[in-house]
């Protein structure tokens, strides 16, 4: 069984995890409006991801035999003034993300819980995949800033992105 502050600290990740695909989701819609429909698809797989993260964790309680508790979805960002905008406050998003799986694995440790330590490695390693795919395009937006063309080319090479069921759901692992 899992402690209640490690339980609580993962109901709260859930919520993180769905507000997460909300402002991702917010994002592409965004971006759809701006006329970029690759990064509206890089941003709409981002929010396919985040509710596979949401389900991990949901299954992971429940494999433990813990309650899942949904709570309300706080209100995200409706717009940005640029693309480049968009991709910067995702860096420090993704940044915060890390700080509280960070904390989620600090607790599992604490608790010489390492059922949860094992399951919290894979998302450790995740978050490392998240900023450095950000940290990658914030560096393509800045090369092509100012180039319309090099914006043109970059958005469909965006729509080749595609969703991959994390290994956790697909039952890779």
């Amino acid at each position: 069984m899992l402690s209640e502050k490690l339980q609580k600290a993962i109901n709260e990740q859930i919520n993180a995890e769905m507000w997460s695909a909300y402002l991702y989701l917010s994002m592409s819609m965004n971006a759809e409006h701006l006329g970029h429909k690759g990064v509206a698809n890089w941003f709409y797989i981002q929010y396919q991801e985040e509710l596979a993260h949401a389900r991990i964790f949901m299954n992971y309680l429940s494999s433990r035999d813990c309650r899942v508790l949904l709570d309300p979805i706080a209100a995200v960002p409706q717009q940005w003034a640029s693309v480049l905008d968009m991709f910067v406050m995702t860096l420090e998003h993704e940044r915060k993300v890390t700080s509280l799986i960070n904390e989620l694995a600090a607790i599992a440790q604490d608790d010489r819980d390492f059922a949860s330590t094992n399951r919290l490695v894979w998302f450790i390693n995740e978050q490392v995949e998240e900023e450095e795919s950000a940290r990658e395009m914030i560096d393509a937006l800045k090369a092509v800033e100012g180039n319309k063309y090099g914006m043109y080319m970059l958005d469909k090479e965006l729509l080749s992105r595609t969703y991959v069921e994390p290994s956790p759901l697909s039952g890779a692992e």
